[in-house]
């Protein structure tokens, strides 16, 4: 049972790290939509937040891969609580006339 406590904390730094990868992607989007530069910070993003998920999934659960799956595990529940709570898009009557055309 000594396990136990390591399997919480990877599974709580999992969730910390869902929501800070899922968040970054929606604060990225946002500023995405209006900027001139929407690929470089979409990729520039997806490095970061992907490059912090790796390196903090590491050095916590280390070896470990029953940490792996309890910080995996922490990191879907983090995802799903977002598309959860996520406002829906707004459609803007450009973006209704726009998908109209789409083949």
């Amino acid at each position: 049972m000594n396990e136990l406590p390591g399997l919480v904390i990877a599974l709580c730094v999992g969730m910390a790290l869902g929501t800070f990868f899922f968040g970054g992607l929606w604060w990225t989007l946002r500023r995405a939509v209006s900027s001139p530069y929407a690929a470089l910070w979409m990729f520039a993003s997806m490095l970061v937040r992907t490059g912090i998920v790796c390196a903090g999934l590491l050095w916590v659960c280390g070896p470990d891969w029953q940490r792996w799956l309890a910080g995996v595990l922490g990191f879907l529940v983090a995802r799903l609580i977002a598309t959860r709570i996520a406002p829906a898009p707004v459609l803007t009557a450009t973006m209704t006339r726009e998908s109209r055309h789409a083949p």
